[in-house]
C-alpha cells in the first residue's frame, strides 16, 4: 500500500517544468528521471529509504503552482516532517528552483541567433543531479561517446546495480549507490559497456565518495576554478568531465564544458557559427552565466524533436491579458509591470 504526502513548492515565475525536466533527462530513455503526462517522477533516498517524488505544475509557466507528492510504501507516518523537508530540499535542487535565471534569459534574448530559442525555453532552470556519485556516474560513461550511446551505458549500470522498486504497479529504479559500485568488479562494469579505463575511473570515484575521502561539501566550498583543479586530479577526470560535474552536479552556471562536441555542435548550428573561436567569444560574452549556453544548446535539440512545448505561445497569451503601457513608460517600469503580472507580488514563504 502506498501513502502520499503533498507539499507546495514556492517557485519564482516564470518556471518551465517540462523544459527543465527534459534537459535534466537529456533523452526520454532516462530510467531515473521520467516525464509522464506532464508530471516529473523519480526515486530518491532519504535516510536510506526509497521515496518516489512526483512534481506537477497546476498553474502555468508564468503563474506556477508547483506541487510535490511524496509516495512511499507503508503508512503515512513514514513521511515525517523532517523527511518531507528533505524531499522538498532535494527536489528543489534537482529542478534548480532556487536559481535566478532572469539575467541569463535576458542575455540569451539579446543574442539575435538565440532569441527565438530563449523565448521558447523561458522559465527553464538549470537542473542538477541530486548527489555526488550520481553526478560522476552521469558524466564518466559519456566521455568520447554520443549522447545516445552514453545513455545506453548508464541504463545498463542502473539495471545491473540499481535498486528495482514497484510503485503503483510500475517498475522504477533508484540510482546505484556509491558503495555498491565501490565493491563491484571491473569486469561487471565493463559488461555495462564501459572501457577498462572508464570502469576504473568510476570505481575509484565511488570508493572515494563511499569512504568520505571525496565529499560534495568539500567541492562546494571551493570557487569554480579551484574546484576544477581539484576534480582533474582524480583518475579519468579531465577538464571536460570536471566542468560538467560542476555544472550538472553543483549548479555552477559560471562553467561551460569546453570541447563538449554535442553542446558545441548544437550551439554552433543554432547560432549559425562557423568556428569554435566564434563560439568561444559567445561563451565569454555570457560571463558568469555561460553554463546556461549548455542548456540552451541541449534544449534547442529537444525543442526540434518536439519533446518540449515552447513557452512563447503561453507568454504571448499572457502578454495579451496585460494592460497596454504607454510609450513614455521606461523599461524599468515595464519590467516591474511584468513581474507584477507574473504574480511576484503574491509570493510568500510557505513551509512543506
Amino acid at each position: 500500500m502506498l501513502a502520499r504526502s503533498l507539499v507546495k513548492l514556492l517557485v519564482q515565475p516564470p518556471f518551465h517544468l517540462e523544459a527543465t525536466v527534459r534537459v535534466l533527462q537529456r533523452r526520454p530513455t532516462n530510467l531515473i528521471d521520467t516525464w509522464e503526462q506532464q508530471h516529473y517522477l523519480r526515486v530518491i533516498r532519504i535516510d536510506g529509504k526509497p521515496f518516489l517524488v512526483e512534481v506537477e505544475n497546476r498553474g502555468s509557466i508564468y503563474a506556477p503552482d508547483v506541487r510535490l507528492s511524496i509516495l512511499h510504501a507503508g503508512n503515512a507516518a513514514a513521511a515525517t516532517a523532517t523527511r518531507r523537508r528533505e524531499a522538498a530540499r532535494i527536489t528543489r535542487a534537482i529542478l534548480g528552483l532556487d536559481v535566478d535565471a532572469g539575467a541569463a534569459q535576458q542575455r540569451a534574448e539579446a543574442e539575435a541567433a538565440l532569441h527565438t530559442t530563449a523565448l521558447a525555453l523561458d522559465g527553464m532552470r538549470p537542473p542538477q543531479f541530486p548527489d555526488l556519485f550520481e553526478t560522476f556516474a552521469s558524466v564518466i560513461p559519456f566521455q568520447q561517446l554520443s549522447l545516445e550511446a552514453g545513455m545506453a551505458v548508464v541504463a545498463k549500470l542502473i539495471r545491473r546495480y540499481g535498486q528495482a522498486l514497484s510503485f503503483a504497479d510500475r517498475r522504477r529504479f533508484a540510482f546505484p549507490r556509491a558503495d555498491i559500485i565501490a565493491d563491484s568488479r571491473l569486469s561487471g562494469l565493463e559488461r555495462c559497456g564501459m572501457s577498462r579505463h572508464k570502469s576504473h575511473a568510476l570505481r575509484t570515484a565511488a570508493r572515494a565518495i563511499a569512504s568520505g575521502a571525496l565529499t560534495a561539501a568539500a567541492i562546494r566550498e571551493l570557487p569554480s576554478s579551484a574546484a576544477l583543479s581539484r576534480l582533474v586530479q582524480l583518475p579519468g577526470i579531465g577538464p571536460w568531465s570536471a566542468a560538467l560535474i560542476l555544472l550538472r552536479g553543483f549548479g555552477r552556471v559560471d562553467v561551460f564544458p569546453q570541447a563538449d562536441s554535442g553542446a558545441e555542435s548544437s550551439l554552433m548550428a543554432l547560432m549559425r557559427l562557423r568556428s569554435r573561436a566564434s563560439l568561444s567569444r559567445v561563451v565569454q560574452r555570457f560571463g558568469e552565466y555561460r553554463g546556461f549556453l549548455y542548456f540552451y544548446g541541449l534544449g534547442s535539440r529537444l525543442l526540434a524533436a518536439g519533446l518540449i512545448h515552447p513557452a512563447r505561445s503561453e507568454r504571448n497569451a499572457t502578454a495579451q491579458r496585460r494592460p497596454v503601457l504607454s510609450g513614455k513608460q521606461s523599461a524599468a517600469t515595464r519590467t516591474r509591470a511584468r513581474r507584477r503580472s507574473n504574480g511576484t507580488a503574491h509570493l510568500r514563504k510557505t513551509g512543506p
